[in-house]
């Protein structure tokens, strides 16, 4: 059966540019995805957690990946067991505080974000960063700026 050719419709062009980066972002991430799934057996919510504990010098606390990653709380919570379970991160206790649970990489884990973040690039070269030049990528930059920004109360 051949599929129609649908559109979206008469839209405002804000509206157009909003679609545009919801169909961009859930393309790119499903693509990321089924590479990392694939090739490491790493869904992309368990790399974007090694990739904010890969930026960290020291351990993490739970609850700081969970305001920084796109997951709530208790996905962070099951993510990291998964980790943990697979030998990729370890918690240990705070140093001034027995209740709370600080997250890092393993070296394992360290190995395995290295490998699956050559998978990710590989992934994104045809479908982002061959299609994108320099400026595209500025111009991303400072829209990504913007809607980062705090909102005004």
């Amino acid at each position: 059966m051949e599929r129609a050719d649908i559109t979206l419709g008469e839209l405002a062009e804000r509206d157009h540019a909003f679609y545009g980066l919801v169909w961009a972002g859930t393309t790119l991430s499903a693509q990321v995805d089924r590479a990392l799934v694939q090739a490491h057996d790493l869904p992309l919510s368990w790399f974007e957690v090694m990739l904010w504990l890969h930026g960290q010098s020291e351990p993490v606390a739970a609850s700081d990946l969970g305001a920084k990653t796109l997951l709530s709380r208790s996905q962070v919570s099951r993510v990291v067991d998964s980790l943990q379970n697979r030998g990729l991160v370890e918690r240990s206790t705070a140093p001034n505080d027995a209740r709370s649970i600080r997250i890092a990489l393993t070296r394992a884990g360290r190995d395995t974000f290295a490998a699956a973040d050559a998978t990710r690039r590989e992934a994104l070269a045809a479908v982002f960063n061959d299609l994108l030049d320099d400026d595209d990528i500025t111009a991303l930059e400072a829209v990504w700026s913007k809607l980062k920004q705090k909102p005004r109360q």
